[in-house]
């Protein structure tokens, strides 16, 4: 392992213990090891846990390594065996003797004789030599200190029992600067990045934003949630050989399950879940730890269950970071509990906004977070800009269609058409918001940006009261989930507003709704007037628990932030209050917090943030406590002025607070990082109005509910990259409301003198041909490592070759670079990572590969059987699934790592179980082998491409086919009978890459539609290969004539060419063109190229340049039609 990845290992240790995973630390130890914890293992000796004690040293030596571990191990034995003898219990000494000690016999036969000779003794301290023997503990202190000296002696101990020295919590910190670095080069970085993910480079995107600076202290990212944020460590790993753990965390709640099977929607792994079905969970419930109550189990009977284990294991590799990330901690705190002080709880009144009638109901938009949506007791609801404290939308309440109105409603409304919103709140992805009112009627607007919300359901939901609204996802699928005064609780469809389901048992109004999910378990926490708490999954089987609220309170129920931890806040008819965290597993309250005062009337209201603290409005103030702390923490009046009991609102990562005022207002209450926030968005004058229409493209798809009739701008060319920052990798809606164009004389006279950018010569590109010693035979396919640090090529001989940079003082990263050449590694065995051939010719087989998320594993093959090797040792793991069929493409299940997608020469797509060694489903569309396979965890597709030039798309959820096109070859052009056809999604996982030897295209999923369409000059010869950049900002050709283009994704524009003489040396006599392009996976702008000639080459812009020349301007042409060529001037697009 080199000297970073070392360092890596240091750096997790140091999360892990910081966040309290004690037991994952010294398992990382142990399996790493990296370094021996003496503290850790002098309280096993202590304790006298031996058999751990031997399982954490085999992390660092074996008995017969040398005199000094084989003394170690003796004596550990030795005092095992004595302690025995001591408890008279002659079976485990004899026991310990055969297995334990008899291995020291070979070295010492006259020892061993002697320590069976104890056996026959009555004590074993006759024996003069342990005579002294006193107690246990005393004879384990002794052995503990010998045991310290042997281990500082042993030279395989070396350098392992000092940990290195570096500040706390690097790692947040390294990554906190990555996304820093990552901000800084976007090409319009916008002043508050919203990081949803880190398993991608950031990229604001934003083609119109202000440009503003991003400070190096930009919190960016923050504490990971402790026990219950990450998922269980196996979750996502390769090739798990157990079932993970699934939660029952309402099993405690469940008073009477029913006996029918109830399917539930299952989101986890295939072959990795337990039952699918709730019945069945709910019938086996486990208890919990008591440190972690909302840490969850599952039983091993599960219908999953391996069929048949894999004759082989790996480690886990952790990929599912939590999706929200929260501020990190600024210079001077310490990590863990410690970083969170009172100058993180927003107490400073920054702004006051009037909104002339009570306020009801608040919310703070989940991505700009700016935005606060509010409802008023008249039925007014307003979105407020709080950066500038401007009302950016009114809506007065007003029925869309009365007609459609029941009698009862027409009547009320004819008596008096006054209303009250008694709850407003913004759809997860924030394209959505819905207003409950008090009379029959639920509201469901989208939000478009700026002023413009427009109507878009209209559903009467309930008789009398609509008491609460809230968004959930069952079955994938967003809806919406109501209750009322009626006592029923249901559920609608977002899209259509159809009722799904409808939860009767209630016998008083339905206060309030909690939906919320646990792994693959879709559920809905209610409560009403009367104080009784019921549960209820989506299967229309009544109520799972029958539970009574303290106090018999109104009561509103919600989660921490990580979904992990339960808290109700409630007030009952004597005006006594209750804040409480719930024991899920026991359905039992497990602390009640003290603090709220007692009032006649009112219900407090209250909120959580930041996984760490709770507030709630009362005594004319705000309340705060510690989650874990029962006493309150501290309190704000902030500046006076407000109700008894005031309604609150969170933003998101907690640094704002909107709290109602008795005169009709907002307060806006920050901390010091909300004040900054506020600052960074005062300074780039939010001006909606001011949104150009050619900014406001086809809305994105977000769900089942995308607009498919939104303004398209001035070309269909221009919505892909404003797509890439409107939906995120978790799917997150963006609207362009604060997004301002930037029109200046300048880029008019760009417009006039652009250009294409032509590289002819080596000076003006940076490139590197890696260092070769094996046999040259072309690339056919080749790879970036994910960490950026490597290459891995595969040639047409079935043989690998990867290539690791290492850091030293010109390379400071390790990452590729042309600047350092990289070295050809291979283990000290000298095995070469070759591939399965079979009888098939390597030259007429189709190569392919895949790598796994931590670069520790790739999976191969070459026409052969496909081959799972391990990138640190080469060593092969196992083969499987020998050819016919051939494997012609794989690809990992983005969620799953056990599921593979591979793409057969016999034109069919097997869907493929590593662990259990099982084909689950074949997908059969295409009439010639598969050529491409790509996955959008956002749309839950999978798509493929053939050499028949078709592409198809597979719904992951049940693998039925949704869509299929053939690609349309240009007029004139002729396709060779097995030209290849590769797809590769954009980063906002909607757009699709097509590539074909006679053109490039954008189709957007899942229905195929083809956007744009580029066509190459004939010159050039055939489109030999292309792929994205990192950033999905670039597509990078390469051609026949070894030429290669860059193209700006968004357009389809060429901005580049790059001719084969700038990065290969001239030599008339032998045509070397590239085969394969490899995108870095950092660097937007470098690539790296697999030629005919077995070379890989690595291509960069000068330093002086930093970029591939400059995109055309719209100006220039790039109207609506097909483009050809690879010239400057080549027709605009289509």
């Amino acid at each position: 392992m080199s000297s970073l990845s070392r360092e890596l290992v240091f750096l997790i240790l140091q999360f892990l213990d910081e966040e309290k995973f004690k037991d994952t630390v010294h398992k990382l130890e142990q399996e790493s090891g990296f370094f021996f914890n003496l503290r850790y293992f002098e309280e096993m000796v202590t304790n006298g846990e031996w058999d751990e004690v031997e399982k954490y040293l085999s992390g660092f030596t074996k008995v017969d390594d040398n005199r000094y571990s084989m003394k170690i191990f003796f004596e550990i034995r030795k005092q095992k065996y004595l302690e025995a003898l001591d408890k008279r219990d002659r079976t485990k000494a004899v026991e310990i003797l055969v297995k334990d000690l008899k291995v020291f016999s070979a070295f010492n036969e006259e020892l061993f004789k002697e320590i069976t000779h104890l056996l026959t003794l009555e004590n074993f301290r006759e024996n003069e030599q342990l005579s002294k023997y006193g107690d246990t503990k005393s004879a384990r202190g002794i052995m503990l200190a010998e045991l310290k000296k042997l281990i500082e002696a042993n030279p395989l101990f070396r350098d392992k029992l000092q940990f290195p020295t570096f500040k706390n919590s690097r790692l947040r910190t390294l990554i906190n600067q990555s996304l820093n670095w990552q901000h800084q080069l976007c090409k319009n970085p916008r002043p508050n990045p919203d990081i949803k993910t880190l398993f991608v480079d950031h990229s604001c995107g934003q083609p119109n934003g202000a440009r503003a600076p991003s400070p190096v202290t930009n919190p960016l990212m923050s504490a990971v949630p402790k026990a219950g944020g990450f998922p269980p460590l196996g979750a996502h790993g390769p090739f798990q050989p157990t079932p993970a753990a699934l939660p029952t965390s309402l099993a405690g709640w469940m008073a009477n399950p029913t006996p029918v099977p109830h399917p539930v929607a299952s989101a986890g792994p295939i072959g990795l879940t337990a039952p699918n079905n709730a019945a069945a969970i709910l019938k086996r419930p486990r208890t919990p730890p008591t440190n972690n109550p909302a840490l969850d189990y599952q039983s091993a009977d599960s219908e999953h269950v391996l069929k048949r284990s894999r004759p082989f294991a790996m480690p886990d590799e952790v990929n599912n970071l939590p999706v929200t990330i929260l501020p990190v901690p600024y210079a001077g705190q310490t990590h863990g509990q410690s970083s969170y002080s009172l100058d993180d709880l927003p107490k400073t009144v920054v702004m006051t906004l009037s909104q002339g009638s009570a306020v009801k109901s608040m919310d703070f938009h989940p991505v700009q977070q700016i935005l606060l949506l509010v409802g008023t007791n008249i039925g007014d609801i307003m979105v407020w800009e709080v950066g500038s404290g401007e009302k950016i939308a009114h809506k007065t309440f007003k029925v869309w269609d009365l007609s459609a109105c029941s009698m009862p409603l027409q009547a009320s409304l004819a008596n008096d058409y006054t209303v009250s919103v008694n709850r407003v709140v913004w759809s997860p992805d924030g394209a959505l918001f819905g207003v409950a009112y008090s009379k029959h009627i639920v509201h469901i607007y989208s939000y478009h940006g700026g002023d413009d919300l427009r109507n878009r359901l209209e559903i009467e939901a309930h008789a009398g009261s609509v008491n609460d609204l809230a968004f959930s996802y069952p079955n994938k699928q967003l809806s919406v989930v109501t209750c009322g005064e009626d006592r029923v609780i249901k559920v609608w469809d977002a899209a259509s507003g159809a009722k799904q389901h409808t939860f009767e048992g209630h016998e008083a109004p339905v206060y309030s709704i909690c939906p919320h999910h646990k792994e693959n378990i879709q559920f809905i926490f209610s409560t009403a007037t009367d104080g009784k708490i019921k549960a209820w999954l989506y299967d229309n089987m009544g109520s799972r628990v029958d539970y009574n609220a303290p106090g018999q309170s109104s009561t509103a129920m919600q989660y921490s932030a990580d979904g992990t931890r339960l808290f109700s806040c409630g007030t009952n008819k004597e005006g006594e209050s209750f804040l409480v965290e719930w024991n899920e597993s026991e359905g039992a309250v497990k602390r009640t917090y003290f603090g709220l005062g007692k009032r006649p009337v009112g219900v407090v209201q209250f909120d959580t943030t930041k996984n760490r603290f709770l507030a709630a409005g009362d005594e004319f103030s705000v309340k705060f406590w510690d989650m874990d702390n029962l006493n309150l923490l501290t309190s704000t009046p902030a500046d006076g002025g407000l109700p008894p009991s005031p309604c609150i609102r969170f933003n998101k990562e907690g640094t704002l607070l909107a709290v109602s005022t008795d005169d009709n207002g907002v307060k806006i209450l920050a901390n010091s990082d909300g004040v900054r926030f506020l600052r960074t968005v005062e300074n780039r004058s939010f001006d909606a109005s001011r949104v150009a229409p050619a900014a406001i493209v086809k809305a994105p798809s977000v769900g089942p509910f995308g607009s498919n009739n939104a303004t398209i701008g001035t070309t269909i060319g221009d919505r892909a990259a404003p797509v890439a920052a409107i939906v995120g990798t978790n799917n997150d809606a963006r609207t362009l409301a604060d997004i301002k164009p930037r029109i200046t004389d300048e880029s008019a006279e760009k417009s006039r003198i652009w250009k294409l950018t032509e590289i002819n010569e080596p000076s003006q590109c940076r490139s590197l041909r890696l260092p070769d010693s094996l046999t040259a035979m072309r690339v056919s396919r080749l790879i970036y490592t994910n960490s950026g640090v490597a290459i891995l090529a595969l040639a047409s001989n079935a043989v690998h070759k990867l290539w690791k940079w290492q850091r030293n003082d010109r390379n400071v990263t390790g990452k590729a670079t042309t600047s350092v050449a990289p070295q050809l590694w291979q283990p000290s065995s000298g095995i070469l990572m070759t591939n399965d051939i079979s009888d098939t010719n390597p030259e007429d087989a189709v190569p392919c590969f895949a790598l796994s998320k931590n670069d520790s594993y790739v999976m191969s093959a070459s026409g052969g059987k496909i081959s799972l090797f391990n990138m640190m040792t080469f060593k092969t793991m196992t083969t499987f699934m020998p050819p016919p069929p051939a494997a012609t493409f794989l690809a990992f299940h983005p969620q799953d790592n056990n599921i593979i997608a591979i793409g057969m020469d016999d034109s069919s797509i097997q869907i493929y179980n590593v662990r259990v060694d099982e084909v689950k489903t074949k997908l059969k569309g295409h009439q010639k082998r598969i050529t491409g396979l790509a996955f959008s965890h956002t749309l839950n597709v999978l798509v493929s491409s053939g050499a028949d030039s078709q592409l198809c798309v597979w719904s992951t959820d049940g693998w039925e086919k949704q869509a299929s096109k053939f690609l349309q070859i240009p007029n004139g052009r002729a396709a060779s009978p097995h030209a290849e056809t590769r797809v590769q999604f954009h980063l906002d996982q909607i757009h699709l890459l097509a590539v074909h030897e006679t053109q490039i295209a954008i189709f957007e999923a899942p229905k195929l539609e083809c956007l744009k369409q580029w066509v190459p000059r004939e010159a050039s010869g055939p489109i030999t290969y292309a792929t994205y950049s990192c950033d999905s900002q670039s597509i990078y050709v390469s051609f026949e004539d070894g030429s290669v283009g860059v193209l700006t994704a968004s357009t389809l524009r060429l901005r580049c060419r790059i001719s084969p003489a700038a990065y290969l040396p001239p030599n008339p006599s032998l045509r070397v063109f590239p085969l394969v392009i490899a995108a870095h996976p950092s660097d937007p702008n470098q690539f790296a190229l697999g030629l005919t000639d077995g070379g890989v080459q690595i291509v960069e812009p000068l330093e002086s340049e930093g970029k591939w020349g400059t995109s055309p301007p719209a100006e220039n042409g790039a109207g609506p039609s097909t483009t050809s060529g690879v010239t400057g001037s080549e027709p605009p697009q289509r």
